[in-house]
């Protein structure tokens, strides 16, 4: 599976997947391209409206987009990533800061991914978000007691299963206007997290990241 690594302007919390492979895809939006400079990391493309740096002039292969448009510059990143053929994408720098719209815009921007049959993970400080629609999805417990939330992202998900938590759930329905599914904890090696009706925000905690 062709993977598609974005870093974003946001707060960077480190890194837990490095691109390695010849088709890993590496794209910097606007800012995130100093993130890629101080990991030593160089991006196949630049993209942005670079209204959080300047554009730089020793970089050749820019993509310079107007400031205003639909598309945020992770959302343009998005696109371009499955123009290109991937189905895996890791977000960095897509949490954090003072954007919070920017944070919410990047959950709502894993539900565009899975919808086109693409799977994103965005990368927040020890945490993981990935979003899920009628479906299934395993949770390897990587940290005792790790935390577990889940949101719904519709008007209402219907058949809400959570096993090997703390609080399981069995064909629950999660709306959008009451947090139900916050701060659960993951107990066993693995726990299973399904809707059979509707979309989840669902997000856990991962082992911090050695900074030595």
């Amino acid at each position: 599976m062709k993977r598609c690594f974005i870093f974003a302007a946001g707060t960077f919390y480190g890194l837990r997947r490095r691109p390695e492979k010849p088709e890993d895809l590496v794209i910097a939006a606007d800012a995130g391209y100093r993130t890629c400079r101080e990991l030593g990391i160089v991006p196949d493309l630049l993209l942005g409206d670079f209204d959080s740096m300047d554009q730089p002039t020793d970089f050749a292969n820019i993509h310079r987009s107007p400031v205003e448009k639909d598309d945020t510059d992770t959302m343009l990143a998005v696109k371009t990533g499955l123009e290109q053929g991937c189905r895996e994408f890791h977000l960095y720098g897509g949490t954090g800061g003072r954007r919070l719209d920017h944070t919410l815009a990047n959950l709502q921007t894993l539900l565009y991914l899975r919808r086109r049959g693409a799977r994103g993970y965005l990368y927040d400080n020890d945490f993981v978000w990935t979003v899920i629609e009628n479906e299934t999805i395993r949770v390897d417990k990587t940290v005792e007691w790790g935390l577990l939330s889940v949101f719904c992202l519709g008007d209402r998900a219907r058949g809400v299963t959570e096993s090997g938590v703390q609080y399981p759930l069995r064909d629950a329905e999660l709306t959008a206007e009451f947090p139900l599914g916050v701060s659960n904890h993951i107990l066993e090696p693995v726990a299973m997290v399904g809707v059979e009706a509707g979309t989840l925000a669902v997000g856990w905690e991962l082992e911090p990241l050695s900074h030595e």
